[in-house]
């Protein structure tokens, strides 16, 4: 250790700390680049196609799901369909509103893998208020 150890140290620090994923996400701002939402906190799509994924271990549940492609920049995303018998409501080519399921660091939430969003309205009508038939489905 010498006289000039102290900043040694400091631009070491500074050099390897790009070696740090986690610094250089954060530093280079490559989350918003992207994000296919780019900030926005809903947006809107188009309902491509409906799937099932598996739910991860211990639970043996197949979460019904859809490819939605969003209107503002065309790509596609993989949304959660919350509420029993909900997928009965989308069909193909309706248009759907998703929003952030809202897992840890923006990854998926619970059980579902790869499925970031969900759906909350289609043909501008709520999804929870279709599922307890409060209100029809909008014609489109």
């Amino acid at each position: 250790m010498g006289l000039k150890s102290a900043l040694k140290k400091k631009n070491d620090r500074r050099k390897f700390q790009w070696k740090s994923r986690k610094f250089k996400v954060r530093t280079l701002n490559l989350y918003a680049k992207s994000d296919p939402l780019e900030g926005a906190n809903q947006a809107k799509g188009i309902v491509l196609s409906k799937f099932q994924k598996e739910a991860k271990q211990p639970n043996s549940a197949m979460r019904k799901c859809c490819k939605v492609q969003l209107t503002k920049n065309g790509k596609q995303v993989s949304a959660f369909i919350p509420g029993n018998l909900a997928q009965k409501f989308i069909d193909e080519h309706d248009e759907v509103m998703i929003e952030r399921i809202g897992g840890k660091q923006g990854r998926s939430k619970g059980d579902i893998p790869g499925v970031r969003y969900k759906v909350i309205k289609v043909n501008d009508q709520p999804l929870p208020r279709l599922v307890a038939g409060k209100i029809e489905k909008g014609r489109r």
